[in-house]
């Protein structure tokens, strides 16, 4: 059976039934396919009956769990986008949650010989890949019957020689593993991390930070080989040489189930970061200095408790969204901004001169982080007369710079844009060229946007990094005429279903396959 648009009713009776026969010719039951495919049983039992709505990526998984073609999804091919651009945004679009936060509470839970859930959590690649981990590992994990939330238990021995080592390749944050594995084995191997082609990205950090804990690492034929000797002291204060976000989050995985007092000077302060904090304090892990660069960690040897945890709200998510609106000069509301997160960018935009309101505050449903509604209009833009740079929090984030590259092609003047955490970032922003954007790149980690822009649209190959390929997609919302951005698989990394998202706003998109 070969589906290439959404199925019908009459489809979706016929997909069941195949469903069913293939599981039974299997010889599984119904929960047995519920725990492959990360669902419920009652899920499944829907799917059989032909009264469950399936998206192509479900299918998808369909057809891997049972091993089955009878299930294709037409061409095999990358997905492509067919932009028509030129048109303003409208309404209102509430932001997901964190993607970042989500990778790292997942591999928190690996710390827990409880049961952790977690909620509101992103249906994106980058979390499906690291449960492919986890689960290849010996770790239940099962979504709820609305794919929302995720429940893991972890067993009392892990397999840790079963890792899947293609998932662990494609994604950077398996470097979080470290922390907390080196409470369960005193041996292990994981695959090289991988992710968004950024230049040479040095895990040296991770290594200082990780050996006051007795963990050492040796590089061998493609994986890290870790030895653990325990700690040399009952207190420690480590010095990040890096204030990075997954640095900071990987000692405050080994500090959580480690005796005595962890010191953690230098540290990230940002969301991510307080999201895996809240969710250790749930645990019972004793944490001063929330939102500081200090943190000072009580740990516990054994850490077992039945816990929920929301996952905060994307600040990158939300300064996409807003960038989608600036550039198209729309009219639009962004809803449950983690306006905190945010500051530093809200604050650029306006001496850009953009005009927007923010709501009364509200508290995210992990009841901390401070949410707000922004509105923002159709504004005529300068540029910035300082230049537009990151910084750790609670400074401009890294990863909502490569979006002032759009934004500055829309303004008057010239931009300076420094990217200087990544070395190939820089360059992949400079294909806003090709759609009549005046971008100078004066090295790897700088650029100069001249504005305003006249956009053109072109088709374009997606630049092999995350945050550069939806400032592409931006861009062609600007852009009138028919553009085409071929290959953004790797948009689904960090996005959850945003083309149908920026379409329910206004966005002319369509998917397709050639």
């Amino acid at each position: 059976m070969t589906l290439t648009d959404a199925p019908t009713d009459d489809a979706m009776r016929r997909i069941g039934a195949l469903v069913r026969d293939a599981r039974r010719h299997r010889g599984l039951t119904q929960q047995q396919l519920a725990e492959r495919l990360g669902t419920s049983q009652s899920a499944v039992a829907r799917i059989e009956q032909g009264s469950q709505n399936l998206t192509l990526e479900f299918l998808g998984r369909l057809s891997a769990a049972l091993d089955s073609e009878l299930i294709s999804l037409g061409p095999a091919g990358p997905a492509h986008l067919r932009v028509t651009g030129g048109r303003p945004l409208r309404g209102r679009v509430a932001v997901k949650s964190s993607k970042n936060a989500a990778v790292a509470l997942l591999c928190a839970a690996l710390l827990n010989r409880g049961r952790t859930t977690l909620r509101n959590v992103s249906r994106i690649v980058e979390v499906e890949r690291i449960l492919d981990v986890l689960r290849s590992i010996g770790v239940a994990a099962t979504w709820d019957e609305h794919g929302h939330d995720v429940t893991l238990v972890v067993p009392d021995e892990l397999d840790l020689d079963g890792v899947d080592a293609d998932a662990a390749r494609r994604t950077r944050s398996i470097i979080m593993f470290l922390g907390p594995l080196l409470h369960r084995a005193r041996t292990f191997s994981l695959p090289y991390a991988g992710g968004c082609d950024l230049g040479t990205r040095t895990v040296q950090p991770h290594m200082i930070a990780l050996r006051p804990f007795g963990l050492d690492v040796e590089a061998h034929a493609g994986e890290y080989r870790a030895t653990v000797d325990g700690p040399a002291a009952a207190d420690r204060t480590i010095v990040l040489t890096e204030r990075g976000d997954t640095v900071t989050e990987n000692a405050l995985l080994a500090a959580a189930r480690t005796d005595g007092t962890t010191t953690i000077r230098n540290a990230s302060s940002n969301y991510m970061v307080q999201d895996l904090c809240l969710y250790l304090q749930l645990l019972g892990v004793g944490i001063e200095g929330l939102g500081t660069t200090t943190l000072v960690v009580h740990g516990r040897p054994a850490l077992e408790a039945d816990v929920d945890y929301t996952i905060s709200e994307d600040p990158v998510e939300a300064m996409s969204l807003l960038t989608a609106g600036i550039v198209t000069g729309s009219e639009l509301t962004v809803e449950r901004a983690p306006v905190e997160f945010l500051q530093v960018e809200l604050a650029v935009l306006a001496e850009m001169g953009l005009r927007f309101e923010l709501s009364a505050e509200y508290l995210a449903a992990n009841g901390h982080t401070r949410l707000a509604d922004v509105t923002i209009r159709p504004s005529e833009l300068h540029a910035p007369i300082d230049k537009v740079h990151p910084m750790p929090f609670p400074g401009l984030n890294i990863d909502n710079l490569p979006f002032f590259a759009v934004i500055a092609a829309q303004a008057q003047g010239s931009t300076l844009i420094h990217d200087w955490v990544y070395d190939n970032r820089a360059i992949h922003l400079s294909d806003l060229t090709r759609l009549g954007a005046d971008v100078r790149l004066l090295d790897p980690h700088r650029v100069l946007v001249t504005g305003p822009t006249r956009w053109s649209s072109a088709e374009v190959v997606c630049p092999p990094a995350l945050r550069p390929a939806v400032c592409i997609l931006l861009a062609m919302l600007a852009a009138k005429g028919t553009s085409v951005l071929r290959n953004v698989d790797i948009i689904a990394r960090g996005y959850e279903q945003l083309y149908e998202r920026l379409v329910e706003m206004g966005a002319d998109i369509e998917v397709f396959r050639d």
